[in-house]
């Protein structure tokens, strides 16, 4: 199958410091990948890679067949989109206005389905009309997630299945919120988008991914089925824990944290 988003060799070198090392990464139309590993592994810093937020010291970032500079930066919008870690709104815009910027200059006779069907989508209807900053932190999340989903359902109007990038989205949420914007995402999955989400609860990404990549000191150290990228090895090596992985009857793995037993810092 044609890849819809591609890197070869992605590196980032700065200050002579070595943030992103070859990375390779293929995601299909449709598929949901998770990038974990632990604080400092690059994690954040290859999502901005492949938004084209950072541009790469070496190798190519390809979306839909196309090397991702060569888009202007009002195209690339209608092609990709993407939740950030940290979102600041200086201004008291309400929760409506913050999710129709979603849609660019398009009309509200456009975008208004779009911007209704996502604030409910992500339980916000009731708080249309509040100023953000008055919003819990977890709800102020809910509702840039919100404006996502609108700035892909334009662009996937347009331009057919695009890619939703997730920068660690659930930090700020309770549990049951969490398994809600899990299965968003999900959803979108199901219709077509490429999904990529920075998770740092390993259940969260079992639960939520076709397949786990593993950044260790920038570069990628496993890329699999969760079955297969989830194992007691792979915990202790690069978390530096030890860690019993269960099993579900299904065979999908399980982390138990009663029975987790930080390991010494190593020195280098």
């Amino acid at each position: 199958m044609t890849a819809l988003l591609e890197t070869r060799g992605v590196s980032l070198d700065i200050g002579g410091a070595t943030l992103v090392d070859h990375v390779d990464l293929r995601v299909e139309a449709g598929e949901t990948v998770a990038i974990v590993g632990p604080n400092g592994a690059g994690k954040s810093t290859l999502l901005r890679l492949i938004s084209g937020d950072l541009r790469a010291s070496s190798g190519t970032v390809r979306l839909k067949q196309r090397d991702l500079h060569s888009y202007p930066s009002h195209q690339l919008a209608l092609h990709r989109a993407m939740l950030s870690q940290h979102v600041s709104v200086s201004f008291p815009f309400t929760v409506e206005e913050i999710v129709h910027m979603g849609a660019g200059e398009r009309g509200s006779a456009f975008a208004r389905p779009l911007v209704d069907a996502a604030l409910y989508e992500v339980g916000l209807a009731e708080f249309r009309h509040r100023k953000l900053p008055t919003l819990s932190g977890g709800e102020q999340q809910r509702a840039h997630f919100a404006r996502v989903l609108v700035q892909l359902a334009c662009g996937e109007a347009a331009h057919g299945p695009g890619l939703l990038l997730l920068d660690e989205p659930t930090s700020s949420l309770d549990l049951r919120h969490q398994i809600d914007l899990v299965e968003t995402a999900q959803r979108r999955a199901a219709d077509g988008t490429a999904v990529v989400a920075i998770l740092h609860d390993l259940n969260l990404a079992v639960r939520f991914a076709d397949r786990i990549v593993v950044l260790q000191r920038g570069a990628k150290v496993a890329d699999d089925i969760p079955e297969n990228t989830v194992t007691d090895e792979l915990i202790r090596t690069v978390f530096e824990i030890e860690v019993k992985v269960q099993r579900h009857s299904d065979g999908t793995p399980l982390l138990l944290p009663q029975l987790m037993t930080a390991i010494p810092s190593r020195v280098s």
